[in-house]
C-alpha cells in the first residue's frame, strides 16, 4: 500500500510506529555494548538485550505487513492494543528487575578513576540503557492508551467501523443513516388487518 492511501490518522500512527522502532534500535544497541563488555553473562543485562531484540522483530513485521497487504487482521485496532499492552507489561517487568540489579552502578561515571576508560564508557553505556528501557515503556504503553481512546472516542460517536479495519486506512465519517424507506415498518405496506397497500379502493 502507497504512503498516499495512508489516511491522516494512518500517517500519524505511521509516525508513531517508525518512533517505537527507533527507539528500540536505540536501547538494542546500548544492551549490545553493555552486553559485549560483560561477555553476556549478568541476567539484568541480558533482558533488556533479549527484550530489545523481541520488539523490534515485531514491530518491524507489524509496520510491513500495514504497509504492503491492505486490511491487514493484525493492524486493526483491538489487535495493536492488546499487542502494545503486552510488550509494555514485559517492558515493565524486566525494567524493574534489570534496575534493581544495576543500583550498585555509580550515577556519577566520572567518579570511577581515569585509568579504567573501558569501565568508565560500559556505566556510562549502562546509565543510557537504564533510561531507554523505561523511555521504551512509556512509548509502548502511551502509544496502546492513545489508541485505545481515540478508537473508544470514535466508537462513541457512533463510527463502529473504527474496529473492522486498520487504523492506516481509517477516515473519521459518519456512517449513512437510513433512509425514509428503510424505516418503513411491516404496516407501512400491509394494513393493520393484513390488507396490502397496493389494494385497490
Amino acid at each position: 500500500m502507497a504512503f498516499s492511501e495512508f489516511s491522516s490518522v494512518g500517517k500519524k500512527k505511521l509516525g508513531v510506529h517508525v518512533l517505537l522502532i527507533v527507539l528500540d534500535v536505540i536501547a538494542l544497541a546500548l544492551a549490545a555494548r553493555v552486553n559485549i563488555f560483560q561477555e553476556f553473562f549478568f541476567m539484568a543485562d541480558l533482558f533488556p538485550l533479549g527484550l530489545a531484540i523481541t520488539t523490534l522483530i515485531i514491530l518491524f513485521f507489524t509496520l510491513v505487513l500495514d504497509l504492503l497487504v491492505k486490511r491487514m487482521p493484525t493492524a486493526r485496532p483491538a489487535f495493536e492494543i492488546g499487542l502494545l499492552y503486552v510488550l509494555s507489561i514485559f517492558w515493565l517487568a524486566f525494567n524493574a528487575f534489570s534496575t534493581s540489579r544495576w543500583r550498585n552502578i555509580p550515577m556519577n561515571c566520572s567518579s570511577i578513576p581515569e585509568e579504567y576508560p573501558d569501565e568508565r564508557t560500559w556505566c556510562r553505556d549502562v546509565q543510557a540503557l537504564k533510561s531507554f528501557v523505561w523511555i521504551e515503556f512509556v512509548a509502548l504503553f502511551f502509544t496502546a492508551s492513545f489508541i485505545l481512546r481515540y478508537t473508544i472516542t470514535e466508537h462513541k460517536r457512533g463510527r463502529t467501523q473504527v474496529w473492522s479495519g486498520p487504523l492506516s486506512c481509517y477516515v473519521p465519517r459518519d456512517l449513512p443513516q437510513r433512509s425514509e424507506f428503510m424505516r418503513q415498518t411491516f404496516t407501512d405496506y400491509f394494513g393493520a388487518r393484513g390488507t396490502s397497500a397496493f389494494e385497490k379502493i
